[in-house]
Formats: structure tokens, sequence, C-alpha cells
């Protein structure tokens, strides 16, 4: 997930989703279970304004991969709507929503803000790595 559209969030200290895009991607997690659900972040700056359901190729409860082909598709919508990747989204369909190891690893090289949603607490954390992992506030639009 590195390249031009997916930035280096760093500085950031907050992300904003509607709360439309929370009941997507929430719905979307519950259809997936027991698998893990991903999905990409788009928009500006910290403003999520779009959201791309992927599929987990995996079908694991435990770990998730997003395709190259739903990559690159990705990466050509972003181009074309002149947005970015903001933010990586995916479910732990049994566990609380805070970051694993493996998540932790890729964190490294995708350096955007990472969306956990809780299948048990059913609720949303944002993360991002800078050196370690940080919490990052989610506001509602």
């Amino acid at each position: 997930m590195d390249g031009g559209n997916c930035q280096r969030r760093i500085d950031l200290q907050e992300i904003i989703i509607s709360s439309s895009d929370k009941k997507i991607l929430s719905e979307y997690s519950e259809n997936q279970k027991p698998n893990e659900s991903c999905a990409i972040l788009f928009g500006k700056g910290n403003l999520i304004s779009d959201i791309f359901l992927t599929e987990n190729i995996e079908k694991s409860p435990m770990n998730f991969t997003i395709s190259n082909e739903q990559l690159i598709e990705a990466y050509k919508t972003a181009e074309e709507k002149g947005i970015e990747i903001i933010g990586i989204f995916h479910s732990h369909p049994n566990s609380d929503a805070f970051p694993s190891n493996t998540d932790e690893k890729f964190m490294q090289s995708n350096p955007v803000a990472w969306v956990i949603y809780s299948g048990i607490n059913k609720n949303f954390r944002a993360f991002v790595l800078e050196p370690k992992i940080t919490e990052i506030t989610i506001l509602e639009k």
C-alpha cells in the first residue's frame, strides 16, 4: 500500500467519518463473520469521503489481505478522483479493536490511519504508528 496516493499520516491526531460510512463498515463486518473484513478509506486530510469495500482473500478470522488487483483499483480511483488513501479499515470479529502484532508489522509499510471495528464490542477505534502504536480520535460528521 505504499505509493503516490498513500500519504504518511504521522501528524494525524484524529480522523473524521460519517455515521452512514460507519454503518456501512459495521454491517459489512458483521456480514463477513467469522472472517475479518477490510476496506480502503479515501479522502483528503483527515476527512474520509469514500470507502472501498474489499475482499479478504485470506478468508480468515485472524488476518486479512487485500488482493493486488483491488489495491491497483484503489490507487486508480484515488488518482481519478483527486483524493488520497488516508486509512485502512479492518475488523476483529472476535477481539477488541486494537492492532495485533501482524497489524503493527503492516502499519510500518502502510503509514496511514488504521481503523478497526470490534465484532465483540461493536465499536470503532483508530490508530497510527509513530513510532509506537498511538490511538487517535474518531470524530463523526
